[in-house]
């Protein structure tokens, strides 16, 4: 099994684990996706189709203990690849239900797509009575404004 292999099983067995599991171990599998992403070297197709795994799990799942590493692993792969605004456009649909701090989480990952499509969800955060929220709302107007053209992503403005 080479290496690139053994990631892939590493996140399959994950995948195992949380789904199986019914103990508080379940955030400690995706803590292992994240750990996966976070080196950069899935294919951008296979890194796509973990994170479509994980928005699935983040507007599926109520434990706290899961949402949180399963949006910081969303987050992890946003900024080791270039996500298509349509892998994690579901989250858009849970921005209302989300506490801000996983909110910040959401809208940092939707600002990293560099797609306009997204602004209309993030803007309306702009006013947002908690302050950390309005500044990561900020932020992610900016980067999603970004003409990511040059790296080769992102909708030009």
């Amino acid at each position: 099994m080479d290496g690139y292999q053994a990631m892939t099983a590493l996140i399959e067995s994950a995948w195992e684990e949380l789904n199986s599991s019914t103990t508080g171990h379940r955030g400690f599998c995706l803590d292992v996706v994240s750990d996966v992403l976070e080196t950069g070297r899935l294919t951008p197709d296979d890194a796509a189709r973990v994170v479509e795994r994980l928005v699935v799990v983040a507007l599926s799942d109520e434990d706290y203990s899961v949402l949180e590493p399963a949006l910081h692993a969303i987050g992890t792969a946003s900024t080791h690849y270039e996500l298509p605004y349509r892998v994690v456009e579901p989250l858009a649909t849970g921005t209302d239900v989300f506490e801000p701090e996983l909110l910040c989480y959401v809208l940092g990952v939707l600002g990293s797509t560099h797609d306009r499509a997204a602004l209309p969800v993030i803007e309306r955060f702009l006013q947002h009575p908690h302050p950390d929220v309005r500044g990561e709302a900020a932020d992610a107007v900016t980067e999603a404004c970004w003409n990511g053209a040059s790296a080769g992503g992102g909708a030009a403005p």
